[in-house]
């Protein structure tokens, strides 16, 4: 595969890339570049993670060597699941089934733990470099990538090093490419930056889109309205039952609107990803079932009215549940992961 068509599978259904020349450099001059994405374990895993696994297909298929990061000290100091390290642990263990029965070939892949890396000097010394180089404002504005904000280390400072620790982590495993959602944008940037005046490897950011809430929210700040693992109706777990995909997706906002539409997002996002046509029922009415080979098309259809709202969220829930059958089916050969997980998250309810 030559470097032009590797370029054009890593960038497709992407938000960002910093900076397409280095990328493009990179897949000029390496066969087996190294990529990561980390990961808090904080909870059950939602339908933008289809999003992630999708992108770390393509990785794989253009040959890059790739490491799932489970950043369990991390979520420790972002207080997630009660602060437990071995319940961090148990959910990043059900996070290795997730990533597989999303289709990601575990032979493919390294999965690591935050913890692994710092057993050792060379890590710290990382995180003390890079905040050397980097003032406190500059890592206090970074915290957004913690879904928190700068006046918290106040009350807790070591939520400071957490994004001392992010950018560690890519030196630490030597990566070439450091993706994520547009979430951990600034964490890449503060990496970035530190390796510009440390004189290391600097790593290429590359970022895709996040899926909003299905509640709706603030369309111009997609980080803010993004699904959430803590508002279980916010998104579509990937192994919800039917009913609970119809359920959520009939409560779903979906406006007569293309911007900011989280029914029409999915679409974009998941389901085209995965289907080569797609078809929506209509009472015969109306005009009865209707296929669509793109999302353009689609689009196009219900920004001009052809498509109602209702027969948009049937067709998205359909579609859906057929996208997730392996996944059900996976869980279902394999319980143990999940069923720990979830009985951890009833426990803290």
């Amino acid at each position: 595969m030559d470097a032009r068509t590797r370029y054009e599978i890593l960038s497709r259904n992407t938000e960002e890339i910093v900076t397409e020349e280095e990328l493009r450099n990179l897949l000029e001059t390496e066969t087996s570049p190294h990529a990561y994405i980390g990961f808090e374990p904080s909870g059950l895993v939602h339908l933008g993670w289809m999003i992630c696994a999708n992108k770390i297909i393509d990785f794989i298929n253009t040959g890059f060597k790739f490491t799932i990061f489970f950043a369990d000290w991390h979520a420790f100091i972002n207080d997630k699941l009660t602060g437990d390290v071995e319940k961090i642990r148990a959910c990043a263990r059900y996070m290795e089934d997730c990533f597989e029965a999303l289709g990601i070939e575990k032979s493919k892949v390294k999965f690591r733990l935050a913890s692994e890396l710092m057993s050792g000097i060379s890590y710290w010394e990382k995180v003390i470099r890079i905040g050397k180089v980097s003032t406190l404002t500059r890592i206090k504005r970074a915290m957004t990538i913690m879904g928190r904000q700068e006046e918290e280390a106040d009350l807790d400072s070591s939520k400071v090093m957490y994004p001392l620790m992010q950018a560690a982590d890519i030196f630490e495993l030597d990566v070439d490419v450091a993706y994520a959602g547009i979430d951990q944008r600034r964490a890449h940037m503060l990496a970035r930056e530190a390796a510009e005046r440390l004189r290391w490897k600097k790593p290429i950011a590359l970022h895709t889109p996040l899926l909003p809430s299905l509640r709706g929210g603030n369309r111009m700040d997609p980080i803010a309205s993004k699904m959430s693992k803590s508002d279980p109706d916010s998104g579509i777990l990937i192994h919800d039952s039917p009913e609970d995909i119809k359920r959520k997706i009939a409560k779903a906002f979906c406006p007569q609107d293309v911007e900011g539409n989280p029914i029409l997002l999915l679409y974009k996002y998941v389901i085209f990803n995965k289907m080569r046509e797609v078809k929506i029922e209509r009472p015969s009415k109306y005009g009865g079932p209707i296929c669509f080979s793109s999302y353009d098309e689609l689009e196009k259809a219900y920004a001009t009215s052809h498509i109602h709202p209702m027969d948009l969220k049937n067709g998205a829930g359909e579609a859906l549940i057929e996208i997730l059958r392996p996944v059900r089916d996976y869980f279902e050969r394999k319980p143990e992961r999940l069923e720990a997980m979830q009985k951890i998250i009833a426990e803290m309810r």
